[in-house]
């Protein structure tokens, strides 16, 4: 695929926002940049990239930014090794089988199916949050059985449109299994690391990958995903949910309105 440099700014540019806002929240960017890769390039008059297209390159670039931003928050001791084991594995299987499957279905199927995670995300994120982040993470205790289904309905899911399922695992770690904020945080980015590798191989198996915008988000999450970590760790809880919260509910109102009209 030829590309010229204002096309390669521009991709840049949308995985480097993508990136720092997937290490300060703790998701893995593609609740945002998916519809970016969708609408912003025939926006400015390039060639749009197909749905299939845009969950390759997702997949690839959730891979590098959840990583580089796990590390970030590693030294901090919030990431929940048992929360990552029970929700990782589930996950990264049902990754794989929604990632090659995904060839199999039309571009619409696959962008009704990240508005209705994006939808179910949003939904969760304003309920009432019942846990206490009082700092006390020691002993953190929560259902197995609820994290491991619903991480491999999530994992199935989140793999046909390669966004490794972050946008909705966390609100389900913070509504449903009452884990505290920060360590949710820290450890969604784990667990959606795992699940980008099931997505990631998938999609390269299913033959849609791109590699140079590929190579460009790579590039733009290294950068950017550490630095929206660190940003992250020095702000407010309830700041962090709002930011979530408003990035899920925006993406849904878009994508829900081009399906519909």
């Amino acid at each position: 695929m030829e590309l010229d440099y204002v096309l390669i700014i521009t991709l840049f540019a949308i995985g480097f926002l993508g990136s720092f806002i997937s290490g300060m929240v703790g998701i893995g960017g593609s609740i945002i940049k998916y519809p970016m890769l969708l609408y912003i390039p025939p926006a400015l008059g390039f060639v749009a990239f197909s749905a299939h297209e845009v969950s390759a390159i997702s997949a690839v670039q959730v891979f590098f930014a959840t990583l580089a931003g796990m590390f970030a928050y590693r030294k901090g001791g919030l990431i929940n090794k048992k929360l990552v084991l029970y929700m990782g594995i589930p996950i990264v299987v049902g990754s794989f089988i929604g990632g090659y499957g995904s060839q199999f279905l039309p571009d619409s199927a696959i962008n009704l199916t990240y508005a209705v995670l994006a939808l179910i995300a949003a939904i969760m994120m304003f309920f009432p949050k019942k846990g206490i982040d009082d700092g006390n993470y020691s002993n953190i205790r929560f259902n197995i059985g609820i994290a491991s289904t619903s991480a491999a309905i999530v994992g199935i899911l989140s793999g046909i449109v390669g966004a490794a399922g972050a946008f909705i695992t966390l609100p389900i770690m913070l509504v449903i299994l009452k884990i505290p904020t920060r360590v949710a945080i820290a450890s969604s980015l784990a667990i959606t690391f795992i699940s980008s590798i099931g997505s990631s191989v998938g999609k390269v198996m299913g033959g849609h990958m791109l590699l140079i915008p590929s190579i460009l988000m790579v590039i733009a999450s290294i950068i950017a995903s550490p630095i929206g970590a660190k940003v992250g760790q020095k702000m407010n809880v309830k700041a962090l949910q709002f930011i979530l919260a408003g990035l899920i509910t925006a993406t849904v109102i878009k994508i829900w309105f081009d399906i519909l009209t």
